[in-house]
């Protein structure tokens, strides 16, 4: 990537954002040269790099390299391909180049420029970062979505200003690739070092006197703080690395195509955070404006807790401000630390060491602060609470035998309706047959007529 820098910079397009190999033959080509030259990536030409020693080779028709280069944007003045002054190529028959105003860039164009440029997602936006441009400041203000693919396909409009200040210039810092991984050791920060390279990972090796370097340059990219140990593996179908030990990211260092055995990199963030969080089972915590406030008199109980990385380990509780220190063993990976009766010694900032001997190596991982705050036992309002409740028990016990009160008398009285209709109609019916008797069978014949 760094001659790859050279070649772009001196055909005036941009960043390069990849290269790779392939074979000459299946491109038609035959014949080409080997070029023994090693830059630093500040040349402008690649005959500026240093002659290592071979001068020109024939390539004998084996291989060609494939460069892609951002073309329309770049970072410049950075520490690596992901970081430095935001430029956007302003005239490409002059091939100038313009700054971008602070004020006319926001983190959605932030996202844009970072993935055409090959790198991860934006970690630093701020004016003047890397320092300011000696040409033209671009006349347009961006106004991307973030899923554009390229920094010139989003939407412009006319700057607000047309002056930009001195320090305003967009100084931009991405994320290294997502392009190397260290597999098998149980963490992202342990195992064997792969390298995503041309749709596949492939193993990374090296010779012995640049293992350290190799493995500083994996550690500071996956964000794994520095390195504990590296060692040689057995596989062999990976490629050779070879580092300075400097480089922001792997891609910047030279690779050959010599199978070496496998590295196997220990770094010393090997753990997660933990994490802490208060509990209690009498109401006494609550939450405050600045965090946690436990009641003094209450009991309080401080967890501490991790992912599931490795068995055992222990944790060790800490207050700050004080030598008062607590040490637990991690069952099911949390310790619970019960503290009774709060009181105003209580109160301070306290965290959760996490310690573990893995590797034949003694790690810890140190959680955020929990800010915890004493104060005054609630007592009226914990009468006026309890109060409150048995007052709304009270009330829904009196609304349910009123109901079931009211429903028993609508019921016996629509009982007792029932049976005077019932007997209502036999007296109806007794008195119809006495009348019937009464009278002779002439009447009978017309009263059964006249029904």
């Amino acid at each position: 990537m760094i001659e790859a820098k050279v070649v772009c910079r001196e055909l005036g397009c941009g960043n390069a954002v990849a290269e790779s190999r392939g074979p000459l033959v299946e491109d038609g080509r035959r014949g080409g040269i080997t070029l023994w030259r090693r830059c630093s990536g500040n040349e402008s030409t690649i005959r500026e790099c240093d002659n290592i020693g071979r001068g020109l080779a024939v390539c004998n028709g084996e291989y060609y390299h494939h460069v892609i280069c951002s073309e329309s944007v770049q970072l410049v003045d950075g520490a690596g391909v992901c970081s430095g002054r935001l430029e956007v190529k302003s005239n490409q028959s002059s091939q100038s180049w313009a700054s971008v105003c602070e004020a006319d860039f926001d983190q959605q164009d932030a996202e844009v420029v970072c993935g055409e440029l090959g790198c991860g997602a934006p970690a630093a936006l701020q004016g003047g970062l890397y320092g300011e441009g000696e040409g033209q400041t671009w006349d347009k203000e961006f106004q991307c979505k973030g899923n554009e693919s390229l920094l010139l396909d989003c939407d412009t409009s006319d700057r607000k200003n047309n002056t930009c200040l001195p320090g305003n210039a967009v100084g931009l810092t991405c994320s290294e690739p997502d392009d190397v991984r260290l597999v098998g050791g149980g963490s992202r920060c342990a195992g064997g070092v792969e390298w995503y390279y041309q749709g596949e990972w492939r193993t990374v090796g090296a010779v012995d006197r640049k293992k350290e370097a190799i493995a500083a340059v994996v550690c500071r990219q996956l964000g794994c703080g520095s390195t504990v140990s590296v060692l040689r593996g057995n596989t062999t179908r990976g490629f050779e690395v070879d580092c300075s030990g400097s480089e922001p990211s792997l891609r910047e260092c030279w690779r050959m195509y010599l199978l070496l055995p496998g590295l196997t990199v220990i770094c010393s963030d090997l753990l997660v955070q933990p994490d802490i969080f208060l509990t209690d089972s009498m109401g006494g915590v609550s939450r405050g404006h600045e965090g946690p406030e436990v009641f003094r008199g209450y009991n309080f109980t401080i967890t501490c807790s991790t992912q599931p990385q490795y068995p055992g380990g222990s944790f060790l509780l800490t207050f700050t401000g004080s030598n008062r220190t607590q040490t637990k063993p991690a069952v099911n990976h949390s310790a619970a630390f019960l503290f009774p009766a709060a009181d105003g010694s209580h109160q301070g900032n306290y965290s959760c060491v996490y310690d573990n001997y893995v590797f034949s190596h003694n790690f810890s991982s140190e959680s955020e602060l929990l800010n915890l705050t004493v104060t005054a036992s609630p007592l009226p309002a914990f009468i006026i609470r309890h109060v409150v409740v048995l007052l709304i028990l009270l009330t829904a016990i009196t609304t349910f035998y009123l109901y079931y009160k009211t429903t028993r008398r609508q019921k016996r009285v629509n009982r007792v309706s029932s049976m005077d209709l019932y007997v209502d109609a036999n007296a109806m019916e007794m008195v119809s047959l006495s009348s019937r008797a009464e009278a002779g069978p002439g009447e009978e014949r017309a009263a059964q007529g006249t029904e």
